[in-house]
């Protein structure tokens, strides 16, 4: 697949649909808020389900920079965490990781979808594209590095 820059909400729906489809252990998700792509449709949910049942060693990690979208409008999102919270993460960074205007998706250290500024729907997407997927997993973990607060389903000390 050439590298070129894509432009369009809906395909930018559909190739991170692909993405997602593609991961058999593992994915890695930065947003600002989830507000873009369809993360609150079944279509997603049912992906992201079938994931995190299939295999045992399975993990989403998921780093926003605000999480009230997803609180308040990704149920079937947050019905996973509750049910594979041993195996899916939320996270929010702190006030320096705000800055960063792009998002991505990592599948299994390989494939990537990055949506080059959150406000245009311009992306990049490949598969098989291991030194591409690997400078932004370094992204990921210095964003790991700016966490803040993890989201949870439960109310502190329960």
């Amino acid at each position: 697949m050439p590298d070129k820059i894509m432009v369009g909400e809906h395909l930018y729906n559909e190739a991170m649909q692909l993405i997602i489809q593609s991961a058999e252990h593992e994915l890695l998700i930065f947003d600002q808020d989830l507000k873009r792509g369809e993360f609150s449709s079944l279509a997603t949910y049912e992906l992201l389900q079938q994931l995190l049942s299939q295999q045992i060693t399975s993990r989403v990690s998921i780093i926003l920079q605000d999480s009230a979208h997803f609180q308040d409008k990704c149920p079937r999102l947050l019905n996973l965490l509750k049910t594979f919270g041993h195996k899916m993460s939320v996270h929010v960074t702190n006030q320096s990781a705000k800055h960063a205007k792009d998002c991505f998706i990592l599948a299994d250290g390989k494939h990537y979808i990055k949506r080059i500024h959150i406000d245009q729907a311009r992306f990049k997407y490949a598969y098989d594209d291991v030194a591409t997927v690997k400078a932004l997993h370094t992204r990921f973990e210095e964003l790991t590095e700016a966490i803040q607060d993890t989201v949870s389903i439960t109310p502190l000390g329960l």
